[in-house]
């Protein structure tokens, strides 16, 4: 919440995330207090806020990074509104400068194609605030939820095509006679008729031209539209000025057609622009589509159908073959084939049973389901990935934001060089109509849509078609800096290999083995790590009964330990009985050959008197898929290596059988970050993990990659998710990033070569105001295209699967 106090004072409050008591108040208020500009503080722990006074010296960013830097987290809030009339890059400058002007805004992302904006604020602004901003920008602004994309545009576009043909039937008997005299007819309608026939196309059809870009001219700034205006009204006026002043009588040329002609190729080109654009969001609305509008739910006894709104945490629900799940859940009853496609690209049904998860959006093919609701709404998995591409699709790209600075000067330089064009034509020549005619195309060869269109285009493409595939790519930089990935590492347990290990051996004291399985079993009871799990199943199979352990503490990268009937156990890796300066005695020997042999050894010891009690081994198989998955890295020219927590002996087992460029065993998590740090030393970096142990690794990538199947911690770190647990999809995400960077690259020189060419053939004379138009036309359109080819992508590991 912000307020303004004086001209030059205002009283900003924000939220303030991980204050715990009153030092950290005070330590907030300090760091606060330091900012430049801040002339009052006042933080209050209760409500976890601060509100402080400033005067125009302390800009919101500061007083973020100051909050920051002292520890803290200042609470963001994000909005999203829908923009009508923006036409080129540079009304997305005007709208983003509109909005960044607001007291309290952190950032704006305004996105050409999606025609959205994205407020980052320090706090919610009132939705009229924000959308009286946009309005004075020249722009109009909805709530998004108030003017749903595919409704609002569905509209513009059929209003564009009725305008389009109204231009079509009014342009077209004045092109005709220019066709005769290409057959060598000499026919020419009459200069008044001309005149009515080209009016309504300028003032009627091309109106929405004078509308916008009278509005940038207000706000101090130039867009397409002004160019267009300004253009095509100079050629209508010397037409009006050669009729009422008789030279048209002479022989004099007209110049209607021009402008009808370049109104109508303009209007051309964006209702195919406009049409493109749709579908580049087909990715969306399909995930939108996956939501069905009612449940059948078992309730007292009855199956009643409610809407999805009423659905509750707790519902059973049943799903007959053939419908959508409605919410997330748990399998209590029946067996089905399910089709989950739409959401991880797997292009085969899988087999689901009792026990089993069940997703919205997913289709019970062949049999009935009855299952547990524990998700709804937006916190359903079929949500959380929409919000993904959304944001991904909303976000900007770095190199965006360049040609955005680019665009800010580009069209008032553009008005000199027509000024220029006018007065040096006029000067050596003495013919006003040449002078003015050769300005007009400058005018309409120059426009900036391209420039607008050409990265977010190909960025909506390409994260669409990826999230198709079942790759999540979280924002638009992740997609944009992936192409460039030189060093992919991996995490080994669950990652490389299934993460499912069993326990293959084991030795005692006096091979009292049940015992050891026992107090390891006890040990690890509450314990979601991977051994645990095979520990804990194997002595169920045994029915082998653990004992209360008490004061258990996990022991991060060595292990575990707890108190049982007064004994203190430590269960773990060697490191943690070197550590602890404890003998493997006679174990040793056997437990090397089983680590040469690709298990992992966990070692049990009684920390009283320090004794080893004994070791087990375990096996994790590698997933079927992963030596092909390191062989398509290595022939797009990536360096593959394996960073891990077990002993090298495993970690060299792995790596040979996979081909992995180079290994690190027995690192602790903590120093993966450091690992992560070296190998960027080489290029741009991707770290595939799937553990809560992986998260600072996936954070100090400059590329995180994390799977599905693995822990929420991991794929909240990571830039992108794959939805299964395919490794071949990691190929996939970093193919569809060179893509979409190809794409990208393409547009934009596209873009820049349509006026680097046309401009200069403008200026001299050697462009015709109708080829302008058409030619400015053709640039928008062809750059839409060029963008939504990346639909017709298809990851190497479909070819896999088949």
């Amino acid at each position: 919440m912000t307020s303004q106090l004086s001209n030059s004072t205002t009283r900003y409050s924000l939220g303030v995330e991980g204050m715990t008591c009153a030092s950290c108040v005070v330590h907030v208020e300090k760091a606060l207090r330091r900012v430049p500009g801040v002339t009052d503080v006042s933080v209050n722990l209760a409500t976890e806020s601060a509100s402080i006074k400033t005067t125009g010296e302390a800009p919101i960013s500061a007083v973020k990074k100051a909050v920051e830097e002292a520890g803290y987290h200042v609470a963001e809030t994000q909005t999203d509104l829908a923009i009508e009339g923006m036409t080129c890059a540079s009304c997305v400058a005007r709208v983003e400068n509109a909005l960044a002007q607001l007291p309290g805004v952190l950032a704006v992302s305004v996105n050409l194609a999606t025609e959205k904006a994205r407020v980052s604020s320090i706090s919610a602004i009132p939705m009229q605030t924000l959308i009286s901003a946009v309005n004075k920008a020249g722009y109009i602004a909805h709530p998004v939820e108030v003017l749903p994309a595919s409704l609002g545009k569905k509209k513009r576009v059929t209003r564009d095509l009725v305008m389009l043909l109204i231009a079509v039937v009014l342009t077209l008997p004045l092109v005709l006679p220019m066709l005769a005299s290409v057959l060598g007819k000499d026919w020419m309608l009459p200069a008044y008729l001309q005149w009515i026939l080209a009016t309504p196309v300028q003032f009627v059809v091309g109106w929405r031209f004078y509308r916008a870009g009278w509005k940038a001219l207000m706000a101090g700034t130039g867009n397409m539209d002004l160019l267009v205006a300004v253009g095509t009204s100079a050629a209508y006026g010397l037409s009006v000025y050669q009729v009422l002043a008789g030279h048209s009588a002479h022989g004099a040329h007209l110049y209607f057609e021009a402008s009808a002609v370049v109104i109508t190729l303009v209007l051309l080109g964006k209702w195919l622009e406009a049409r493109a654009k749709q579908q580049t969001t087909e990715a969306i609305r399909a995930l939108q589509a996956l939501r069905p509008d009612t449940a059948r739910v078992r309730r007292n006894g009855q199956e009643i159908e409610v809407s999805l709104d009423a659905l509750q945490l707790g519902d059973r629900v049943a799903v007959r073959p053939g419908e959508r799940m409605p919410a997330d859940g748990i399998i209590e009853e029946g067996k089905s084939l399910v089709d989950e496609s739409m959401l991880t690209g797997e292009s085969h049904p899988v087999a689901k049973e009792a026990g089993d998860k069940v997703v919205a959006g997913a289709i019970s093919t062949d049999g009935l389901l009855v299952f547990r609701v524990e998700a709804i709404g937006a916190e359903t998995m079929l949500s959380r990935i929409i919000r993904l591409v959304e944001d991904a699709q909303a976000a900007k790209a770095p190199i965006q934001r360049q040609v955005d600075k680019v665009s800010a000067v580009f069209v008032p330089v553009v008005m000199m060089i027509a000024l220029a064009t006018f007065a040096a034509w006029w000067f050596l020549t003495g013919q006003l109509d040449q002078a003015i005619i050769n300005a007009v195309a400058v005018l309409v060869i120059a426009c900036p849509c391209a420039l607008g269109l050409a990265t977010p285009t190909a960025i909506m493409a390409g994260t669409g078609v990826a999230a198709r595939s079942g790759i999540l790519i979280k924002d638009a930089e992740a997609l944009e800096i992936t192409h460039g990935v030189k060093v992919v590492a991996f995490d080994k347990t669950g990652t490389l290999t299934l993460g499912k290990p069993e326990l293959v051996a084991e030795e005692g004291v006096k091979g009292n083995t049940l015992s050891l399985l026992s107090i390891a079993a006890s040990l690890q009871a509450g314990s979601d790590h991977p051994l645990a799990f095979a520990v804990i199943e194997a002595a169920r199979k045994r029915e082998v009964i653990g004992e209360p352990v008490i004061e258990s503490r996990a022991l991060p990268g060595r292990g575990i330990s707890g108190q049982m009937n007064g004994v203190t156990y430590l269960l773990g890796n060697r490191q943690l009985m070197q550590d602890q300066e404890l003998q493997l005695g006679l174990f040793n020997d056997r437990a090397a050959a089983l680590e040469n042999e690709g298990c992992t050894i966990s070692w049990l010891a009684r920390k009283n008197d320090k004794s080893v009690l004994g070791f087990m081994a375990f096996r994790d198989q590698v997933k079927p898929e992963a030596a092909e998955a390191i062989r398509r890295l290595h022939a797009l020219g990536i360096e593959t290596v394996m960073i891990t927590g077990d002993n090298k002996g495993s970690a060299a087992v792995v790596a040979k059988a996979l081909g992995v460029d180079r290994y690190v065993a027995e690192v602790l998590p903590q120093e993966k970050e450091k690992e992560i740090s070296r190998l960027k030393q080489k290029g741009l970096v991707a770290m595939v993990g799937d553990g809560i142990n992986d998260a600072p690794a996936l954070a100090a990538a400059d590329v995180g990659i994390a799977m599905s199947d693995g822990t929420d911690v991991a794929m909240h770190t990571a830039t992108i998710t794959l939805m299964r647990g395919d490794l071949l999809l990691i190929a996939d995400a970093i193919d569809i990033s060179r893509q979409t960077w190809r794409k990208i690259q393409q547009n934009l020189f596209w873009a820049f070569s349509y006026n680097l060419v046309g401009i200069p053939l403008a200026a001299f004379g050697l462009l015709n105001p109708m080829v302008a138009g058409a030619a400015m036309a053709f640039s928008s359109v062809s750059v839409v295209t060029n963008a939504l080819l990346l639909k017709a992508w298809k990851p190497l590991s479909e070819g896999h699967k088949q």
